[in-house]
């Protein structure tokens, strides 16, 4: 664990010892967790608790056109998203006891999207998707729900997509740190394709593991399959937040 050391002078009758003080360093990993279209923060509030059972801050949010929000829902865009979770991102960052330079996100479908576009504008160390979605970059500020009715986007979503065409793989070529992406088995919402095409942008990643739940649908509809992705997430943080602290000493 990640520890300050300072040198100290311990007295006892007329003499002094000398010793070595070493505490828990006084910042903290963050992980903000960005929820999927149509759905809230209440789903990913239990894999936040587990996260900050590993001594980590951890922020869940609401974005615009969802919960509290719903009234913007047909209207709402992905410039309005991308700097919802761009303010989100901020107050974390700017939170007390929050190590800057380790902060992740765990992005589900729409936000995982919108989580690969916010690490070419913000640090970001770690970055878990699950199912993330794919999107043409045209008509950017079009609201985001009549995006559906574009009949291409399933045609889109199952092609080989080029890393110089598309605004998220291009930021996932560009990521150099730990990625986590979970694909579920039966997903016919977000299919294997553009699972591929993001696990080929990420090639200048640190690091990169993929995992498959088998017989899980894009919602994680039964209890099982969403069992199985907070096992795989808790474990894939886990080894990033402990990996990042084991042997580092610093100087007080």
């Amino acid at each position: 664990m990640e520890a300050l050391l300072e040198q100290l002078q311990i007295r006892v009758d007329n003499e002094y010892l000398a010793g070595t003080l070493l505490a828990p360093a006084t910042t903290v990993p963050g992980i903000l967790f960005v929820h999927g279209w149509g759905g809230s923060q209440e789903q990913d509030l239990e894999r936040a608790r587990a996260a900050a059972g590993l001594g980590c801050i951890c922020m869940t949010f609401d974005l615009r056109g969802h919960a509290g929000h719903r009234v913007h829902y047909e209207k709402v865009t992905r410039e309005d998203n991308l700097r919802d979770l761009l303010a989100a991102y901020d107050v974390l960052a700017g939170m007390r006891g929050i190590d800057r330079a380790s902060i992740g996100i765990v992005g589900s479908s729409y936000g995982g999207y919108l989580a690969a576009i916010v690490t070419s504008m913000r640090k970001v160390r770690w970055l878990a998707l699950r199912a993330p979605a794919l999107y043409k970059d045209g008509d950017w500020d079009r609201p985001k729900l009549s995006l559906h009715a574009d009949a291409d986007l399933s045609v889109f979503r199952r092609r080989d997509v080029p890393v110089a065409e598309n605004r998220a793989l291009r930021a996932a070529a560009e990521f150099r740190g730990d990625v986590l992406i979970v694909e579920s088995e039966l997903d016919v919402i977000v299919p294997h394709a553009v699972i591929a095409n993001y696990v080929a942008a990420f090639s200048n990643a640190h690091s990169l593991t993929s995992r498959v739940i088998k017989g899980a649908d894009h919602g994680l509809a039964d209890a099982e399959s969403a069992q199985a992705y907070s096992v795989v997430l808790a474990n894939w943080i886990t080894e990033m937040v402990k990996g990042a602290r084991v042997g580092v000493v610093k100087p007080a």
